[in-house]
């Protein structure tokens, strides 16, 4: 098969993402695709949803391209296709549920190397599926304001990019380069108004990809708290938000509005505010586990305690916001107070 140098599918990729968006934001708008706001959304009139298809383009060729990087092609299409579906008609929640978990095992099937026990290769196969089920589905409860996931993408290609380098596993670095550059080209129909958003194509191609690299560079030996570095922030404000639900007794299957960034925005702060928060938190994050993973007992152990002090602030923030929003209210009751019974006096 025709393979393209690295640099030469950066710049395909670059090319087809750029080219592909006004055409299929105009074709979505022709056939009514809208994302229609609801309890759990951040805007307030209908946006065209389903531009990851441009991006799952992009990426999706660049990467079949590319003798490195071609099998993460196979997860990026397979969720990128059951996504598209689900933007366009619909898909009850066990259906969609059932087909992710099995492009979850085709991807394992393709990935996972055989020369085990029959048992073990299940086992790889079926926790591979569970895994990126899992992470397909955080990436898109977190795709909820403008520019927040196309930036986390091009910050996961980047680090896995380097990571890659750093390994020397090429794999790592073609992936994470070309899904960076396919991200990098939705930017500009989302990060300020939003035109159109990514939709579940998109989300589901960028967080099936970046979970199969993480589990790659896994299986290839690189520390744990490495391969999961761009990952933590996503997995971090799922995994917190889910546990509270479920603490509180809530139904945590149903649409909300309880993530950090979530709570972040709604507590005030803009779009891209919360976005570049994120970013820079997660950009941090990901420095200290990367590092740690070179680094000796008492430096790995401090780094790794730094990236963990960083996830909890995040998650701690919208208290933080709230609470600073309460206090000059609470001080204008008490200075109006104040005045009043000076006044009587």
């Amino acid at each position: 098969m025709l393979s393209v140098p690295l640099a030469g599918g950066i710049v395909l990729a670059l090319v087809v993402g750029t080219l592909l968006q006004p055409l299929i934001l105009r074709l979505l708008r022709a056939a009514a695709v809208l994302d229609i706001p609801s309890e759990r959304s951040s805007h307030s009139t209908p946006i065209p949803r389903g531009g990851g298809v441009g991006v799952a383009a992009a990426a999706g060729l660049a990467l079949l391209l590319n003798e490195h990087a071609r099998s993460i092609a196979v997860p990026l299409l397979f969720f990128a296709a059951i996504g598209l579906l689900e933007d366009l008609r619909g898909v009850p929640i066990r259906s969609r549920l059932l087909l992710q978990l099995l492009a979850g095992v085709g991807t394992a099937l393709v990935l996972v190397p055989g020369g085990q026990a029959l048992y073990v290769h299940v086992l790889l196969v079926l926790a591979l599926a569970a895994w990126l089920t899992s992470y397909v589905n955080a990436f898109n409860f977190m795709d909820g304001i403008n520019g927040i996931s196309a930036v986390h993408a091009i910050l996961g290609g980047v680090v896995y990019a380097v990571l890659g380098v750093l390994t020397d596993l090429p794999l790592l670095t073609a992936a994470g380069s070309l899904i960076a550059a396919a991200s990098l080209t939705f930017l500009p129909w989302n990060a300020w108004v939003a035109k159109v958003f990514l939709g579940d194509v998109g989300s589901y191609a960028l967080g099936g990809a970046l979970a199969t690299i993480a589990a790659y560079a896994v299986v290839r030996g690189t520390p744990p708290e490495a391969a999961v570095a761009p990952l933590a922030l996503y997995l971090a404000d799922t995994g917190w938000t889910l546990l509270c639900r479920i603490r509180n007794g809530e139904a945590w299957y149903r649409p909300h509005r309880h993530h950090a960034y979530q709570r972040l925005t709604d507590g005030g702060w803009s779009h891209q505010r919360v976005t570049v928060v994120t970013a820079v938190a997660g950009a941090a994050v990901a420095g200290c586990l990367v590092a740690a993973s070179f680094s000796g007992p008492i430096t790995r152990a401090a780094l790794d305690a730094t990236a963990l002090a960083i996830l909890a602030a995040y998650l701690a923030a919208p208290g933080w916001l709230a609470a600073q929003r309460r206090q000059p209210s609470s001080e204008g009751r008490t200075i109006h107070a104040r005045t009043v019974s000076s006044t009587s006096r």
